[in-house]
């Protein structure tokens, strides 16, 4: 009976931290706030570092204003397209509802939208 219980704990304990790895693992592509300038009460200019494990690949971030009380006022989807660089600085303005405070990083991800292109 004591036998069964330790299988069973040990078991557990391999699901649990195999659900961890897959969840709080590396990612394909990371997203990561490089600076931010606020341009004036409707403008915010935000930098973004980007690690990709496969540069080859274009990404997709999406970037934010966020004012005084912390509620987003402002969004933004960039397109991070493919380079030799493992990690690249991608920089852009984001335009607000309301006076911004900072600009930030929301997220990054490798499902790049149709209209996203390449200028």
């Amino acid at each position: 009976m004591i036998a069964v219980l330790a299988v069973l704990v040990v078991v557990a304990g391999l699901v649990i931290a195999y659900v961890a790895s897959q969840r709080f693992g590396s990612q394909p592509v990371e997203g990561e706030l490089g600076a931010y300038r606020l341009i004036d009460d409707q403008t915010v200019e935000v930098t973004v570092s980007v690690t990709r494990e496969d540069p080859s690949r274009p990404a997709v971030c999406i970037v934010r204003a966020r004012s005084l009380d912390g509620s987003e006022t402002g969004r933004r989807e960039i397109l991070v397209p493919p380079s030799e660089a493992t990690t690249v600085q991608v920089t852009t303005v984001v335009k607000s509802s309301r006076p911004p405070v900072i600009g930030d990083v929301y997220g990054c991800g490798l499902d790049v939208p149709p209209y996203l292109v390449a200028p």
